[in-house]
């Protein structure tokens, strides 16, 4: 049942003078009320150990009764109708013993009463249920106690020690409670069905009593409201769970909170000294995270799943929120990004996110780029002869560590004891890789930042480098060795002989095969004569060489077929 909505109640009227007599429980069992006057007996039978207020003159009181005559014969009872007795004492409403007798009660006291004739009914009795000057024994048990004087009561009993806001009027609240009567018997509980109560605070979506009661609470607090029925569902309750002029008690526990009108907020937890860019929307981000409501209760975490959440930015890959709260952050820095349901997932929730939840996201920025960013290259370290500077074809040796923006190690070559070896421009290293070694003369010392697009993209290197990441390059060149013209893996040294196919053909009958071929090009290199392309297989540099030489494909060259280079209709690359 939804024990909480508003319900108009015209104020309470207190029901004619009647023998059906209301009682509170609290008391001493066998012990005598004192004050009450000779003839009127109360014996206490049961008195709880909490009772925190008592019945007084001009209170409203409800109570279950069993009226009997002094041989046991029963004459009435509020059990048998199904609903307590409810009723102002001290205002003539009751005979004047059970006026009296109920002075002092506890709510759940239950009280043994004899009244004497003169204090009930006396010599007239009522016709058919009570003889003239009959003396009458109720056995009472009070269930409700308020006065029309009563506000609403709230007793904290936990909160936390941060509590940056509370409740205001107009806020929309998600919270937990339990719904119990005066005397602890439980109406309702969102506990039981699993689910918070959602509502606007202070604009007449709730009873007046529990408006009042949550107005001032933190998110993570406790307390116990307890609300009179003129503040609750009044006379005739709610038609169902509720019974008229019941007093309400509910233990609520405030899961969330926020206004409509709420933006994100966002705490740095951690920046980073250095600073050199803040991202900016159309920016792809890789971020870990932590996501909670608003208690602390988690629903997810990067992680958990060990790997990066990876986003563009200010573009709507992400709730709007989180849009706005990745803007303008370090690479390293931590933020808590709180984020309003209305810029999360609304009303309707998303998996296990409830509807109308507050979202927290402690998230940590490991790296981002934009598409259009270049190879970032700083030296630093240059000796101060530096006039021979890499380029396309050079043959270069050199030393690395890699990692990530976060500095998370990914490889060195100094742990391997060997330096690493490319021919530059050859496709043999990523292209941002390859932009970072240009210009770049042996003993300088470089730190190159390669974008995932001129990286390892959007896949990475499964185990080694995650998908969309920025690298992290520094680097020692240690070597070079120049390498050819584009378009050659050989070179003359020295002016071409005349006779070079006669040169080669050593057994002079018109046709090379590759043994010779190879064999003579290599004795030009060993020479210095010639120069093959460095960085490359030396024998199959000298096969290609005769393969494009062998026009048909025989397996021989003829002196026909044999043409340098520079005879070549077009360059044909090797």
């Amino acid at each position: 049942m939804a024990a909480l909505p508003r319900a108009a109640r015209p104020p309470p009227s207190a029901p004619p003078p009647s023998l059906l007599l209301p009682l509170l429980l609290l008391g001493v069992a066998g012990r005598a009320a004192p004050g009450l006057g000779p003839e009127l007996q109360v014996e206490r039978r049961s008195v709880p150990e909490q009772c925190p207020r008592t019945v007084r003159a001009g209170d409203f009181v409800r109570y279950h009764y069993v009226g009997t005559f002094p041989d046991g014969r029963k004459f009435d009872s509020s059990y048998d109708r199904g609903s307590t007795f409810n009723v102002f004492v001290g205002k003539g409403q009751l005979i004047a013993g059970m006026d009296k007798a109920l002075v002092g009660m506890c709510v759940n006291e239950r009280r043994f009463v004899k009244i004497p004739p003169q204090l009930a009914y006396g010599s007239e009795g009522v016709p058919d249920v009570v003889p003239p000057d009959s003396v009458l024994h109720f056995d009472v048990l009070l269930m409700d106690l308020w006065n029309s004087e009563d506000q609403v009561q709230v007793h904290t009993y936990f909160k936390p020690a941060n509590c940056s806001r509370t409740i205001q009027v107009s806020d929309f609240v998600r919270y937990h409670y339990n719904g119990t009567f005066l005397d602890g018997t439980l109406f309702d509980s969102s506990h039981n069905r699993m689910k918070t109560y959602d509502t606007y605070v202070g604009i007449g979506w709730l009873i007046p009593g529990m408006d009042k009661g949550l107005l001032g609470m933190c998110v993570g607090e406790k307390r116990i409201i307890t609300i009179p029925p003129f503040l609750a569902y009044g006379e005739d309750g709610d038609g169902k769970d509720i019974p008229g002029q019941a007093s309400l008690v509910f233990d609520v526990a405030l899961l969330d909170l926020h206004n409509p009108k709420d933006s994100i907020t966002v705490e740095n937890t951690f920046l980073p000294e250095e600073c050199e860019r803040r991202s900016r929307p159309g920016d792809f981000l890789r971020y870990h995270y932590n996501a909670s409501l608003l208690d602390g209760t988690l629903f997810d975490s990067s992680y958990s799943r060990n790997r990066t959440f990876d986003t563009y930015i200010g573009q709507g890959y992400v709730i709007a929120g989180m849009d706005e709260g990745l803007l303008g952050v370090c690479i390293g820095e931590r933020r808590r990004i709180t984020i309003p349901p209305h810029l999360g997932y609304g009303e309707e929730g998303r998996g296990n996110i409830p509807g109308s939840a507050v979202l927290v996201f402690d998230i940590h920025v490991i790296d981002f780029h934009n598409p259009s960013d270049t190879v970032d290259i700083t030296s630093r370290f240059k000796p101060d002869n530096c006039s021979v500077l890499s380029k396309k074809g050079d043959y270069l040796k050199y030393h690395y560590n890699a990692s990530l923006m976060d500095g998370t190690r990914l490889d060195s070559t100094l742990n391997l004891g060997k330096t690493y070896n490319i021919v530059l421009g050859s496709g043999q290293v990523v292209l941002g890789m390859d932009m970072g070694l240009r210009d770049m003369c042996v003993g300088e010392k470089r730190t190159v930042v390669i974008p995932p697009h001129l990286g390892y993209g959007e896949a990475g290197v499964a185990g080694e480098v995650p998908g969309s990441a920025v690298l992290v390059f520094d680097i020692e060149l240690l070597d070079l060795v120049s390498g050819l013209p584009e378009g050659y893996m050989f070179i003359w040294n020295e002016e071409v002989s005349p006779n070079l196919f006669e040169e080669i053909d050593k057994n002079g009958n018109g046709e090379v095969v590759l043994e010779e071929f190879s064999e003579y090009i290599h004795a030009q290199v060993a020479s210095g004569k010639g120069k093959l392309a460095p960085g490359f297989d030396a024998d199959m540099i000298v096969k290609n060489m005769f393969t494009n030489q062998d026009r048909n494909g025989d397996g021989k060259v003829t002196a026909e077929e044999f043409k340098l280079k520079d005879q070549e209709a077009r360059h044909d690359e090797l």
